[in-house]
This record gives C-alpha cells, structure tokens and sequence, in this order.
C-alpha cells in the first residue's frame, strides 16, 4: 500500500516544502484559554461560525437532536482576549444528532450548513436550526471515509463564494491511516463547493508524522477545522490526541498550517492518491500543546475555529472552541481561546 512507503512519503514531502508558496498569515500573540462553566453549559462543541456582532453559532456532536447554540462572545477589541461567553439558547430540528461536527453561516442566504459523520454528508438549516431539504453534492469517493473520521470542518470563503471541507483522516481508497504506533502520515482530500453546493476543486494535502509512539486506550490524529481567509487561503487545523490507559499523560498537540489552493495542485476526485499525487504546500502559521497531569487539567481538544473581531489595530482575533467530552469525568473543560492574526 502507498501508505506503507514512508520513502514515498519523505520524497512527497520534501517536494512539497520546496514548492511552498508562502502566504499572509502571521500570529501576533497567543491568547490565554479560558472556560465559563457559569454560563456555558457542558458540551461536545465541535464547530463554531461567526453570525453577526458578538454572536456565533456553535454545534456540539452529542446535543439531543440537529442544530446549534448561539453564543454572545465577548472580545476585548485591544488585547484580543475573550472576556465573557453567554449561552442564548439551542436552535433544532426533530431529527436525532447526527454527530454534528463543522458548521458556517452563509449571510447571503441566511442559512447555516453542518457537517455530519454519521452520515458524511453536508447540510443547510434555517435560521430556527430546521433542515432544508438542500444538501451538497458529495464526490462518490468520500463513501470510502472510515468511521468517526469523515467531514469534520467546514468553512465558507464569502468572497469566492465557495465551500470547504476535508475528510478527518485517511480515506481507506487512499491508503492506512495513521494510529499511535504506525508513524503514518494521513493524506486527505481537501474539497470545494460552489453556492449550488455542486463540488468543484480538490486537492491532497499531507499531515505531519504523529508525535505519539505508544499504545493509546484512545487516540485521534486528523484535521478538525479549517477556516477561510479573506485572501482565499485557508487556515487548517492538524489535531493529534494521545491518552493512554492510564489517562495522565495524555496530550493534545494542535498546529496550524496556512495553505493557498491553486489549480497547479488540484487533483482528481476520481482516482486514489499515490505517490504521483501533487500535494498542496502548507506554511506553519502556530502550534500548541497542552497536557493532562494529576495537578494540571488543562488539556484542550480543539476542534472547532472561525474569525472573531478584528480589533484596534487591524488585526483579527481566530477563537477556537474545545470538545470536552461533556466535561468527562469531570476532569476536561469546555475551553475557549484566541489567537491573533494578521493577513
């Protein structure tokens, strides 16, 4: 399998750091994650989509039914701090969750969209969380996506008018997927959509090595977010979560990588990747750790990420918001966090 050649994979990956196109993206400062169990209650958030002013609309993959929250997100508009995150309320429909994971806000058609791994599917809701009816026109080769490991983003790009979205981990098509123990790169398929939610371009895009090289008793290493920049690139969100069986000493590595699609890199939904596959570069924009210890609970898994205010100075706050698992075993917290960018 292509997968199980890592020469193949070094000699992909050393080709991709030579063709790199170097972005916008630069990282102003690293804000402090914050948690408001006062008035958010505990939760599985996974997406997070900017509406209007200091709201956001914010999915959780376990809520009783499809649709969302809306939270007020206070933003100090000079330090770029989060100062306050209000519930308003859940939005839904009558249907069961469907391991609601990614969602956007289109304002052109006041609807919202979600991505679903039960079902791999994208879908539009309306502004009380009901569905439409209208869903996007998945490529045939994302039914080979591996359970719990399909569309776990989703961003809107407003001023190409065009959707976002990329498999968590390796397609099986494509080859393994990468593990605790197999020191395998993930290779995805990053997919667009147009406003009739028809595809259009798709490109691979490779993932670091995983940092863990130890039986896990649980373990998720995939992209769990990307959001659009207004220049058209695209901010992707590699995620790596090791617990052992012990629990402590579990980790959460995030980085965050800058890619600009272009058309040099586009591939074909048609055919599985290999080591002939042009790979689209990508540009480290941060990268952030935090752990699990008997004294320090402040690990963080961060899987949902949008643009928040801008602020005094012209630069843009990015907030990222933690699944907790339902604050599990009373031990995870519901983080929220900011960085601070400038594009």
């Amino acid at each position: 399998m292509f997968m199980k050649s890592r020469i193949c994979f070094l000699a992909i990956l050393m080709t991709a750091i030579t063709n790199t196109v170097y972005g916008q993206v630069e990282l102003v400062k690293e804000c402090a994650q914050k948690t408001f169990p006062d008035s958010i209650p505990a939760g599985n958030y996974s997406g997070i989509t900017h509406i209007e002013g200091d709201e956001y609309a914010v999915v959780s993959d376990k809520s009783e039914t499809d649709g969302y929250f809306v939270f007020k997100i206070d933003i100090d508009t000079v330090s770029g701090e989060i100062n306050s995150v209000r519930n308003m309320g859940f939005y839904g429909d009558s249907m069961r969750n469907s391991d609601c994971e990614g969602i956007v806000y289109r304002p052109t058609s006041s609807t919202f969209f979600i991505s679903r791994e039960s079902d791999n599917a994208i879908a539009e809701y309306d502004k009380n969380g009901k569905a439409t009816g209208r869903q996007m026109e998945i490529p045939e080769i994302y039914r080979s996506a591996i359970n719990n490991y399909g569309f776990e983003s989703l961003t809107y790009d407003e001023q190409q008018h065009l959707f976002w979205t990329v498999n968590e981990s390796t397609l099986s098509v494509d080859g393994d997927y990468a593990t605790s123990t197999n020191e395998v790169r993930n290779v995805l398929r990053i997919q667009s959509f147009d406003d009739e939610l028809n595809p259009r371009r798709q490109f691979a895009y490779m993932m670091d090595a995983p940092i863990s090289n130890a039986e896990a008793g649980n373990y998720a290493m995939g992209v769990s977010e990307m959001t659009a920049i207004s220049d058209g690139s695209l901010l992707v969100l590699e995620r790596e979560f090791y617990v052992p069986k012990s629990k402590i000493g579990a980790f959460v590595q995030c980085k965050l990588y800058e890619i600009t699609p272009e058309d040099s890199f586009s591939i074909s939904a048609d055919e599985p990747i290999t080591e002939n596959t042009p790979f689209i570069p990508k540009r480290l924009v941060h990268s952030c750790t935090t752990k699990l210890s008997l004294f320090n609970h402040a690990i963080a898994n961060y899987e949902g990420m949008c643009l928040g205010a801008t602020l005094v100075d012209g630069s843009r706050t990015l907030i990222l918001v933690s699944d907790s698992q339902n604050q599990y075993a009373g031990v995870l917290k519901d983080w929220f966090k900011t960085l601070v960018i400038k594009f």
